[in-house]
């Protein structure tokens, strides 16, 4: 058995059953050795950040990692945008980065760089593969790290890949989640006890509905209010489960939105600060005078801590009110809007939405608190050509659940190779691309920088019409059906087929 094989052996047996690759040379070994052992599905992607956004998709929705595999220090550093998201979405993917043999790295080969350094930059669990005999521990010791909710970068020389001697190590047992402390647990019951203003700033699994019942039971009994993180990574949402106010993007809305709360509990999220800074706007979202108490960070166990705020609170289970109504259709001029009201009404229960709408869909979030009970999922770390390839992800995790990909076009030409691999594997998705033609975001921001007037190079930067992008004839160009709505009657009958059929579609809404 030779290391590569070693190597992927120990990780189905710990679990990890795909591997969402684009390879080179350096890593065929291991291509070999997925051919030759069954248990690791192969999923090939034609861009390094469709695979690591696809593995961050995937790990979201599993609750378990997979693998990438990537091609040396280029190859890692294609897929790093994607890596930051995930990595503040705390997904757990074990990244195989192959490297050049050890004895030709010294003669400085066209494609040798500082893998190692590459990277450090994702993840502080970094390792560079010693032995062919070691190659397998190594393994074993990522996945666990990757249940610590982080990213694991396993570096494998080619040599120890190819060598054999590979011995298969035993899986680990996932460390154990650490509890709140207890004298933090009375502080926030103390601060939620006083009559003042209060609210739960949630994150994490605080928004999964273990998390979310136990921080309904506390809204219930102190009238503090839930507010969720501007981009979490999985929400869920939907008829028969709380709703939770999201904070606003522009920092000036969101200082509005939080400016009467003298208390703020922070649960699987830090207290919000801007996104950037902007002259003369302040760059923390809260109060000077608000009490911080963070309850439990990402690390920590979120659920059992908010539970036992909501015991020592002596807060009864309680009935939630009943859902608000649907948005009513409106047909006529087809908006952004109107555009999301049909969607609203039409998702199928427990359905998947990945959200990479931006501006497009920033207006018709709420819509979706009436919908049919479903996970959505948030552009955690703000590198566009998230949504893509994370609509891909969360279908290999959960092939019997219908995924929704709600996609402005400007970020979707970033990963637009996700198409191609949605309809080799046959994936249930179906993609909204809000077609502005604009990055309608940063003409937004230019003015919030204080551009009043910007000029015709300026704007050249910002708009995407010359050429037009043509987003039916790129998806099936791809392998992708593809229809265009000009109307939201249109729209609505191709999406309604769409939610009625399986595998993969595009739905080009022009605005």
């Amino acid at each position: 058995m030779n290391g590569a094989e070693s190597l992927l052996q120990t990780l189905i047996d710990g679990g990890v059953e795909v591997c969402f690759a684009n390879p080179g040379t350096s890593e065929m070994q291991l291509v070999a050795a997925i051919d030759k052992i069954p248990g690791m599905r192969p999923i090939l992607g034609l861009f390094e950040g469709v695979v690591t956004g696809a593995a961050d998709g995937y790990g979201r929705m599993a609750d378990k990692p997979a693998a990438t595999l990537l091609h040396l220090g280029p190859g890692f550093a294609n897929g790093m945008a994607n890596l930051h998201n995930a990595k503040r979405a705390f997904t757990p993917i074990i990244n195989i980065i192959g490297d050049h043999a050890t004895d030709h790295l010294p003669l400085d080969a066209p494609l040798t760089s500082d893998v190692l350094g590459h990277a450090t930059l994702t993840s502080d669990w970094v390792r560079v593969c010693k032995s062919v005999e070691t190659m397998a521990q190594d393994g074993a010791e990522a996945i666990a790290a990757t249940m610590k909710g982080r990213q694991a970068n396993l570096i494998i020389p080619a040599d120890y890949a190819w060598s054999e001697g590979g011995k298969i190590a035993k899986p680990q047992s996932p460390p154990a989640l650490e509890k709140a402390d207890e004298e933090i647990i009375n502080a926030a019951a103390n601060a939620l006890r006083s009559g003042e203003a209060s609210c739960l700033f949630l994150g994490g699994l605080a928004l999964r509905d273990k998390g979310l019942n136990a921080a309904y039971r506390i809204a219930a009994a102190t009238g503090a209010k839930m507010i969720s993180e501007v981009f979490p990574a999985r929400i869920q949402r939907g008829r028969n489960r709380p709703t939770v106010e999201r904070l606003p993007y522009l920092g000036e809305f969101a200082v509005d939105a939080l400016k009467n709360f003298k208390h703020m509990i922070a649960v699987g999220a830090k207290p919000p600060v801007s996104f950037f800074a902007y002259p003369g706007k302040p760059s923390t979202l809260w109060p000077k005078d608000c009490n911080i108490v963070q309850l439990a960070v990402q690390q920590q166990d979120q659920i059992a801590a908010l539970e036992a705020l909501a015991d020592l609170l002596e807060a009864p289970e309680v009935a939630l009110p009943k859902p608000i109504a649907l948005p009513e259709i409106e047909q006529g001029p087809m908006t952004s809007e109107t555009v999301g009201a049909v969607i609203a009404n039409l998702i199928p229960e427990n359905s998947i939405i990945s959200d990479e709408s931006n501006t497009s869909g920033v207006f018709s979030y709420g819509y979706y608190d009436s919908a049919a009970a479903h996970d959505w999922l948030s552009l955690t770390g703000g590198a566009i050509g998230q949504g893509l390839p994370v609509a891909l992800g969360a279908a290999v995790a959960c092939p019997d659940r219908k995924v929704i990909n709600l996609q402005a076009d400007g970020s979707a030409m970033y990963t637009n190779q996700a198409l191609w691999t949605m309809a080799r594997e046959n994936l249930d998705v179906c993609i909204v691309i809000y077609n502005n033609s604009s990055y309608a975001v940063l003409n937004m921001e230019l003015m919030r920088v204080g551009v009043d007037n910007p000029g015709e190079r300026a704007k050249s930067m910002l708009e995407l019409t010359n050429p037009k992008l043509e987003w039916t004839k790129i998806s099936e160009g791809m392998g992708v059906k593809a229809g265009r709505a000009t109307t939201t009657t249109e729209f609505e009958t191709l999406f309604k087929e769409a939610m009625q059929t399986k595998g993969p579609r595009l739905i080009e809404v022009i605005l």
